[in-house]
């Protein structure tokens, strides 16, 4: 076996490795934010208990998504093709512009319950 092929081997299985966290990550925090939804859900019957819900989830889908790009990277380590690269330059811009808006959201999110909690702290 030549050292190429060992590279080849050793990629694929980190390529999985990282895919296999990357939707470990996702498939938690869609059970967890599923989980505390409903139980919350059942407790509160107000819309703004899931604000921090939704939060968390799009942290782990944030996090989840840069395991996949990760993968998608090591998947074009070793002796890429020009196919491959656009294919990852394509997946990249994809999962960026992903990771972009939901970050957003999440910090709009995270200013909104910091302003709704002053308010509340402030007796208005």
């Amino acid at each position: 076996m030549s050292l190429e092929e060992i590279l080849r081997v050793g990629d694929q299985i980190a390529v999985v490795v990282v895919e296999i966290a990357g939707a470990v990550v996702i498939f938690v925090g869609a059970l967890w934010a599923a989980l505390r939804f409903v139980v919350e859900g059942l407790r509160h019957r107000s819309a703004a208990v899931f604000t921090p819900i939704r939060l968390s989830l799009g942290r782990f889908l944030t996090l989840g998504l840069e395991f996949q790009l990760a993968a998608d990277i090591l998947r074009t380590a070793v002796s890429p093709t020009f196919d491959q690269i656009g294919q990852l330059a394509a997946i990249a811009t994809i999962r960026t512009a992903l990771n972009f808006f939901l970050r957003r959201e999440i910090a709009q999110e995270q200013q909104q319950v910091g302003e709704s909690r002053t308010e509340a702290g402030s007796g208005r």
